[in-house]
């Protein structure tokens, strides 16, 4: 019997958020698409936190919506509860957070993949990488069985060498219950490639039943909660709280007296864990002065017990862990559903990719999500669209996509994993981006929503719509600078009883809303705009007045920036012939191969002095090129 291989445009491997994501973008741009999973009923599961979004990761969803990703529908098919996070804060570091049904979010997903045109679902457990002069070929699967296809995205998550700790006990997986990948960790150590070793955990699930919940704070989410896509018309779901206990003195005595039965104290686990999201033996450890630390029980779901204990995640045995969660107020009775647990994994040093995500070893090989150090749901499903697209491209021959740190959040994080590599788990936060006050959610779908519909991700209607509500803003924005109000009885009560002093004479409405007690409901009760203001476009008008001056500053900062991206560096640049760079930067410069002098300025090590001297270089090239 004569069997035919299959042949495809692309093959992802991996259908974790990554992998959809990156599976989709490239269907829906017309490429015919593989996308392989160890097991299809854990397609888009959630292993970690049942939740999407919260700080920066909420603009990383937002922003993946904008461009025609999938992650923001789904999430707002499944949420039970939004929360919007530093609605105390300016509007630079708001967030949006959801709790999701995490059984509904798997299989919303999975439809969503299964009726996609051009997208064909397998369930296979890839083992090697066919590689033919430098150039990907396909892929094997562990029966031996080839796939071909002249791109492939691997998006593998934790799944490759992982190994799974609870206490001295651990078990080759990729999660708790599913199957490594060590075949394909070793073909891409065959291939050059340098991989490090990195460590995250879970915390036990707990049966709601047997939870005491009148000890812990309730947690309710927002009354008028926003959806997360732009393209959703209702939340449809019935909304939950979440609980807010704390650990106690007893309980971290239990963790103190049983560190050597830890994993990770114990000496078993090598990989590079999280310093920001600490498991809580490391809370006790590096926290030693604290008598309690935080506890959030999220529900897993409407029609399940199990409840997500956020913030008791450990590597100790069983026996242990019971011990600890029954010395918590309120869990004294509370039964263990699944044990919490570490796990390890293998991870490629990112500083072996492309600005398209592309390794420069093999071409047409991307890789995306947990595969490149990075951590977190959001994170990688913004690099799954971000390969997806990019692997599409260079098989249809167009420009590649890619964004700077100062038109998205995804790209201030691809910018970082290429140009400066990881060596523990990367998280995206609001602090790593330079022009965060333009990089806000509510304007993600202003600032990159005609990418995506030039990409062909966002259909004709949608992109009118978007551009019908920015004329509308910047008509409005018009109307409020040249409005003046007079010092009536009406104007002045409003202001007293708003808190806001009085006016003597006439007074544009823009210089009334830079106050900082006033809203755009001053503009409806003083001023009200002849056509009806949607919230959306109302809050852009108050953004841009009220922080009008911060938006100039950082306008300027970002042509700064964009000045130093100009200037860009062939491929074939000889760091090694530039006079005055020292030996340690050539190689440095020359294993990286960064683009732009904007990337080289980010280069750990890179002096004021190196930038000088490699713009006159630079310079030196041009002059004779245009020659």
């Amino acid at each position: 019997m004569t069997v035919q291989t299959p042949k495809y445009d692309i093959i992802v491997v991996g259908a974790g958020h990554a992998g959809c994501e990156a599976a989709l973008a490239a269907a829906r741009m017309g490429c015919r698409v593989a996308l392989m999973a160890i097991d299809l009923d854990k397609l888009a599961a959630m292993p970690c936190s049942p939740s999407i979004g919260g700080m920066a990761k909420g603009q990383l969803v937002k922003e993946i919506d904008a461009l025609g990703g999938q992650m923001a529908r789904i999430t707002d098919q499944t949420a039970i509860q939004y929360r919007t996070l530093n609605t105390r804060k300016g509007p630079a570091v708001q967030s949006s957070r959801t709790q999701n049904d995490k059984n509904r979010y798997h299989r919303a997903m999975k439809a969503a993949v299964e009726i996609q045109p051009n997208l064909d679902l397998k369930q296979a457990l890839v083992e090697r990488l066919v590689v033919e002069n430098n150039r990907i070929a396909g892929v094997q699967d562990y029966t031996g069985f080839g796939y071909q296809a002249p791109v492939v995205v691997l998006a593998t998550g934790t799944f490759l060498s992982g190994l799974v700790h609870i206490g001295f006990h651990s078990i080759k997986a990729g999660r708790a219950g599913e199957f490594a990948a060590y075949g394909l960790a070793d073909s891409l150590k065959q291939l050059g490639f340098e991989l490090g070793r990195l460590k995250t955990g879970t915390p036990p699930r707990l049966k709601r039943s047997t939870i005491d919940f009148t000890r812990f704070t309730i947690q309710e989410g927002d009354s008028d909660p926003a959806p997360f896509s732009r393209f959703t018309e209702r939340i449809a779901m019935p909304q939950v709280p979440s609980y807010i206990g704390h650990t106690n003195p007893r309980s971290h005595a239990i963790v103190r007296r049983n560190l050597k039965y830890s994993a990770l104290y114990g000496g078993v686990i090598q990989g590079t864990s999280a310093r920001y999201c600490p498991s809580f033996e490391d809370k006790i450890v590096r926290f030693s002065d604290k008598e309690s630390h935080q506890i959030i029980l999220e529900p897993e779901g409407l029609d399940t017990e199990e409840i997500y204990a956020s913030g008791l995640g450990n590597s100790l045995p069983m026996e242990i862990q019971i011990e600890l969660v029954h010395a918590v107020e309120g869990l004294q009775y509370a039964e263990i559903m699944r044990p919490a647990y570490a796990i390890e994994y293998d991870y490629v040093n990112p500083i072996q990719l492309k600005p398209t995500l592309e390794t420069r070893q093999v071409a047409g090989l991307f890789m995306a999500g947990q595969i490149n150090g990075t951590s977190g749901y959001e994170e990688a499903a913004a690099q799954g669209l971000w390969a997806g697209i990019n692997a599409a491209a260079k098989l249809q021959g167009r420009p590649p996509f890619i964004l700077d740190r100062s038109q998205a959040y995804m790209g201030v994080m691809v910018d970082d994993l290429i140009t400066r590599g990881t060596r523990e788990p990367y998280r995206m936060f609001t602090s790593r981006a330079e022009y965060r006050l333009m990089l806000r959610e509510d304007n993600a779908d202003l600032r990159l929503m005609a990418i995506g519909h030039d990409l062909g991700l966002i259909d004709d209607d949608s992109f009118r719509d978007m551009q019908a509500r920015k004329q509308q803003i910047t008509g409005e924005i018009k109307r409020v600078r040249s409005t003046f109000v007079r010092p009536t009885a009406v104007v002045n009560d409003y202001l007293h009883s708003h808190g806001s002093k009085p006016i003597d004479s006439g007074a544009r409405l823009s210089r009334l809303l830079k106050r900082s007690e006033l809203d755009y409901h001053m503009i409806e009760a003083l001023a009200p705009a002849p056509a009806a203001i949607s919230r959306s476009v109302a809050r852009q008008v108050e953004i841009e007045i009220k922080y009008e001056g911060y938006i100039q500053k950082q306008l300027r900062e970002i042509e700064r920036f964009k000045d130093l991206e100009k200037i860009k560096i062939a491929p074939d640049f000889d760091f090694s012939t530039v006079h005055g760079l020292s030996n340690e930067l050539k190689e440095k410069l020359s294993g990286l191969k960064p683009v732009s002098l904007g990337q080289v300025s980010r280069i750990e090590g890179i002096t004021p002095a190196a930038m000088s001297v490699l713009m006159v270089a630079l310079r030196a090239v041009h002059r004779r090129s245009q020659a």
